[in-house]
């Protein structure tokens, strides 16, 4: 194996040693790789990081009540930080860099409030409930990097439920379920980003349940490529996924089922100017003609990647979104 390989795999290992068994593996290879480690951008070697793996190497601590969780947040050290219970807190709360989020079994869950990222980095947030965030669920922004957002339930967020803003970047966000939210996943805030924005916000979308949720899956403004494949979007009301002023999407593998408008690009969409979209080996059922627009750089150029049959999304999907569904298989060989 060459050395760039097993010192990946060695990563892995390390990232999931100390977390607690949760759940069944779920279904297929492709779940079941999921387990074991971030793919795409959050795995990519940049701006002095190595892949995303958390807290590895650090202290293994329990929060069991906002007071703990606080704290073990705001540490400088390294942390694996196991959610048990229910954890209720006020507004976006910082993470700091170097820390594994993970809930225990299906009990971790975050109420009230959310994780805000500031120039943080080598993050993984894992098999948490969040619900009722009185503004974002998850936020990363100001230039933080390396963020693994996999495995987690999103309900009744007032903003967004993963927003990924202000020049962040090697992004990956998996096996998540979004449960009727309204605005599921915003990558740029504001159409006069430009400044911050451009040349960053990376991001891989995959093998995410995006169920009855009403808009942005994502909207995007500047970030190229944002890579969205594999997921699966279920009766989403307003639209599935819209590329504007000038960023550029890969959407392909997906699996679209009663989607009125799955894909914006060549319009624009509400008062941003268009942006570029490629759309391949995607499946319509009873939805929309998708827009495509120009060319996008392949998410190939950074990483490797396979993407599942699309039939196969939505049965994967049902199985392996969502809180309660890993189980770290790398530790157990």
């Amino acid at each position: 194996m060459p050395l760039t390989s097993l010192r990946a795999v060695l990563v892995a290992a390390a990232a999931v040693l100390a977390l607690p068994s949760i759940g069944a593996t779920p279904a297929g290879s492709a779940a079941a790789a999921a387990a074991d480690g971030p793919t795409g951008f959050a795995a990519v070697n940049a701006l002095g990081q190595n892949g995303t793996t958390g807290g590895a190497g650090g202290r293994t601590v329990t929060a069991t009540n906002a007071d703990q969780f606080l704290e073990y947040i705001d540490s400088l050290e390294p942390l694996i930080i196991q959610v048990s219970g229910t954890i209720s807190i006020t507004s976006k709360q910082g993470v700091r860099p170097n820390k594994t989020i993970v809930g225990v079994g299906t009990s971790g869950h975050i109420t009230g409030g959310g994780l805000d990222f500031y120039r943080s980095y080598n993050v993984i947030v894992r098999n948490l409930r969040f619900t009722d965030a009185e503004d974002d669920a998850v936020n990363i922004g100001q230039n933080s990097h390396h963020i693994w957002i996999d495995h987690n339930t999103f309900s009744g967020a007032v903003d967004g439920s993963v927003d990924i803003v202000r020049g962040a970047d090697y992004v990956t966000v998996s096996w998540n379920h979004f449960d009727h939210s309204d605005k599921s996943m915003l990558i740029s805030h504001s159409d006069g980003a430009a400044g911050t924005d451009v040349g960053h916000l990376k991001a891989t979308i995959h093998h995410n349940f995006f169920d009855h949720s009403r808009q942005r899956h994502p909207r995007i403004r500047f970030g190229e490529p944002v890579h969205i494949y594999n997921n699966y979007y279920l009766g989403n009301e307003l639209y599935g996924v819209a590329s504007t002023m000038n960023a550029g999407a890969v959407v392909e593998g997906n699996y679209f089922e009663n989607v009125p408008h799955p894909l914006y690009s060549s319009s624009g969409y509400g008062d941003s100017g268009p942006g570029r979209a490629v759309q391949r080996n995607n499946v319509f059922v009873n939805s929309g003609t998708p827009e495509t627009n120009g060319t996008v750089v392949e998410p190939r150029t950074y990483y490797g990647y396979t993407v599942d049959p699309p039939q196969g999304v939505p049965s994967a999907v049902r199985a392996g979104a969502g809180v309660g569904k890993i189980t770290p298989t790398v530790a157990r060989r």
